[in-house]
């Protein structure tokens, strides 16, 4: 049996997770892309992985700057995540212009406001067809408010998740 590429992509839009706001900073410049492949490797070292498409236009900074903060976006951050994901259009740097940032130990932009973010130094880039798995060993969190909702991605839309999504 051949699975076609459209029958996968249509079966992964069954598969909900998280939206995440990736960012790096560093000497390659600013860049950041909205994904939802993020998982946990390991606890020891904390590290986790992030798929990116190896044409996003923020992969040259990324590789660059050594950097991945994965920020998980929560319900009232939809828009940033929609201008990340680069419904808007806007340049690079303009998308850092939806939410307000600050930094922790690498350098990479966290999202105020995030369920939570994981500041991350890349510690391994494997390629795998259209897409690089970047895994990044955590070097910072920073949790958000235990009020905040998240925002999951499923069947090609954004959805809340938590309390947030049985007010809706």
């Amino acid at each position: 049996m051949t699975v076609s590429k459209q029958d996968f992509r249509d079966a992964m839009a069954r598969l909900g997770a998280a939206v995440n706001v990736i960012t790096t900073d560093g000497p390659g410049g600013r860049g950041g892309f909205t994904a939802s492949a993020v998982c946990s490797v390991t606890d020891e070292p904390p590290t986790l992985l992030v798929c990116m498409n190896r044409n996003a236009t923020a992969a040259p900074a990324l590789k660059a700057n050594g950097t991945v903060c994965v920020n998980v976006v929560a319900a009232g951050q939809k828009d940033t995540a929609m201008v990340f994901a680069g419904v808007t259009k806007c340049s690079m740097l303009e998308r850092f212009d939806s939410g307000t940032w600050a930094t922790l130990a690498t350098g990479a932009p966290v999202l105020q406001g995030a369920v939570v973010s994981f500041d991350c130094k890349v510690v391994d880039i494997i390629e795998k067809g259209t897409h690089l798995v970047v895994f990044g060993e955590v070097q910072g969190i920073r949790t958000g408010s235990v009020h905040d909702h998240g925002l999951i991605y499923f069947g090609r839309d954004y959805h809340p998740v938590g309390k947030a999504a049985a007010a809706e």
